[in-house]
């Protein structure tokens, strides 16, 4: 755990965006020191191998040691970083596969991914992966697919929470995804902004079970940027209705994401500087703006920062996603005993039953 002098301490955000490539350039670095940025996010293109990832988030800590690092690392479909070394990591379907045949295997694999991704994530110097994916599988969706645990709301709060005790395990805080659920909907939010039909307590009855039922467990919540007509005008990430409904009914305290604000689907707010007040009025902590230098230049010198200070409030729930503990050095892991253990199991389970994918996801 990184512990910064008095110098050091500040109030930093709301915005989470990305960089360019595998290594710093002078805007990236303008745009990492700005105060309010308060993260980076990394992709596959900022992947080439373990040596310059490592070499990478190092680089972003010297230029803010306060610094969120984070990324989509779900296993499956959605797994940044599959070579040099990284374990891959079945998509959570596979899981809820399992726990059909055999309950208590399903929960300790469950347990195993959580743990060897936070450890191989946090051996290369990053803070956070925004999982575990908590909509439910209704067998439509195409963004979320085999993404999803399971179509049973039980069954993808127990897995979520075995899965988010394997990150705790390695010091790693969880973030849960996409609220209040993206499953049920066909369309693509990255590609045009889904609209789901059903009623609040239709919802409330099955997809938000998760947020309900994990409830302190959760370090972290991601809306969808799905429209629910019947509830809110607003897409989830822009309605204060369904954020107060994620704040008061649910009684959830941690850190509010905004999902990407360079989807199309968020353009149902207006312009990204619009779509980040938008989310920000609406009880986000944070905003994110990803593959677009452009709008995250928009969005640091749209919203100064004194027309966006940072509470308090939130200052702390971002702070309280830094990592617990001190990491374990890549070259150290093969001689953890419970990270072999783990690995082993997850190994074990690709092999016999993740199938060939040939579907792609923004990478």
């Amino acid at each position: 755990m990184i512990i910064l002098n008095k110098t050091q301490q500040r109030a930093p955000g709301p915005i989470m965006l990305d960089v360019i490539g595998t290594t710093l350039s002078a805007d990236d670095i303008r745009r990492i020191k700005h105060p309010l940025t308060c993260g980076v996010i990394l992709f596959t293109r900022n992947f080439q191998d373990r040596a310059q990832l490592t070499a990478l988030t190092t680089a972003i800590r010297a230029e803010r040691p306060d610094i969120l690092i984070a990324v989509d690392h779900e296993g499956g479909r959605v797994q940044r970083f599959r070579t040099d070394g990284f374990t891959r990591l079945p998509a959570m379907r596979v899981l809820g596969a399992l726990w059909d045949t055999d309950v208590l295997a399903a929960t300790k694999a469950a347990t195993a991914v959580g743990f060897v991704l936070a450890a191989e994530l946090r051996a290369s110097g990053i803070d956070l992966s925004f999982t575990p994916v908590l909509d439910l599988d209704y067998g439509g969706s195409t963004v979320i697919g085999d993404r999803a645990f399971h179509r049973d709301p039980r069954v993808v709060t127990l897995l979520a929470k075995s899965l988010s005790h394997g990150l705790r395990l390695a010091g790693m805080a969880n973030c849960g995804k996409h609220f209040p659920g993206h499953g049920f909907v066909e369309g693509d939010s990255h590609l045009s902004i889904p609209l789901d039909q059903r009623t609040l307590q239709q919802i409330m009855d099955e997809d938000i079970k998760p947020y309900d039922w994990l409830g302190m467990s959760l370090s972290a919540v991601m809306p969808a940027h799905v429209i629910y007509p019947k509830v809110d005008k607003h897409s989830a990430g822009f309605s204060k209705k369904w954020l107060t409904i994620l704040r008061k009914e649910i009684g959830f305290n941690g850190v509010i994401f905004s999902d990407d604000l360079s989807m199309d689907a968020a353009s149902s707010a207006g312009s990204v500087l619009d779509g980040a007040r938008a989310a920000l009025a609406a009880g986000c902590d944070v905003v994110m703006i990803c593959n677009s230098p452009d709008k995250a230049d928009q969005l640091l010198e749209g919203l100064s920062a004194a027309q966006t200070p940072a509470s308090d409030a939130s200052a702390s729930r971002r702070a309280a996603l830094m990592p617990q503990g001190l990491a374990l050095d890549w070259n150290a892991l093969p001689k953890n005993g419970d990270y072999l253990v783990a690995r082993e199991l997850i190994t074990s389970l690709v092999t016999s039953l993740v199938p060939a994918r040939t579907d792609a996801f923004p990478q």
